[in-house]
């Protein structure tokens, strides 16, 4: 409870706010210059938002070498660890936890109605929140933009890329939605995470093959897909 006071009470400031998700979105190491510049604020500012993010744990930071000579640059990153605001604590995370491993006790019929399960969802998401109905015949390009609007809404953060030429799309997760739950089971729910995208694919495409390329939890920055589509 204690914890839950401090995050919110740093967060409540709307450009310390900002700050973090704009961390998030980038999903890489930055600066108190950068900040500055971006939020248009002076450095010293910028250095305290950033300062109070790490008091809370929320980013942390390290020296580094510039190789320009001079003091090292300080550099920040989100922290490892995963905030929970919740008024009063419920932990869903533990409930997930049990969930998922009442799935894998079940075996291979556990697994399949696991991943039927994330399709499912993926697809609901889709259908609330797309703003146009299919019908319609909207553009590849409107149908990329309800994919990250959905996929922002969900914390995932998605950078998006379409090959007219092979008609594919390129996407970039930077942050997982479900890392709560993926420390112990990492392959189980990026698979039931894989489903899920594919449902929301398939609300706006047909027949779609999703390759994943790159997996957070396997060491790379972010989580990277394509999705072809066979007919569009």
């Amino acid at each position: 409870m204690e914890q839950t006071l401090k995050v919110t009470n740093v967060l409540s400031d709307p450009t310390r706010y900002n700050i973090y998700q704009y961390i998030i979105q980038e999903h890489r190491e930055v600066n108190v210059i950068e900040i500055a510049k971006q939020f248009e604020i002076h450095p010293n500012v910028a250095r305290l938002h950033l300062s109070k993010l790490e008091d809370i744990k929320m980013v942390v930071s390290y020296s580094k070498k510039t190789g320009k000579g001079g003091r090292p640059s300080r550099i920040y990153r989100l922290s490892n660890e995963v905030i929970e605001l919740n008024f009063p604590h419920r932990d869903y995370k533990l409930l997930s936890t049990i969930a998922l491993e009442s799935f894998v006790e079940l075996g291979e019929p556990g697994k399949i109605a696991l991943y039927n399960t994330g399709k499912k969802y993926g697809m609901k998401v889709m259908e609330h929140y797309q703003a146009i109905p299919v019908s319609q015949d909207l553009t590849i390009e409107q149908k990329i933009h309800i994919l990250e609007d959905a996929g922002t809404m969900l914390g995932m953060y998605p950078k998006f890329e379409y090959n007219p030429e092979n008609k594919s799309i390129k996407f970039k997760i930077n942050n997982c939605p479900f890392k709560e739950i993926a420390t112990n089971n990492h392959t189980m729910v990026c698979n039931m995470h894989n489903a899920f995208l594919k449902g929301m694919f398939e609300v706006l495409f047909t027949n779609v093959d999703l390759i994943e390329e790159e997996n957070m939890f396997q060491g790379c920055e972010s989580c990277i897909y394509v999705a072809k589509l066979s007919v569009v």
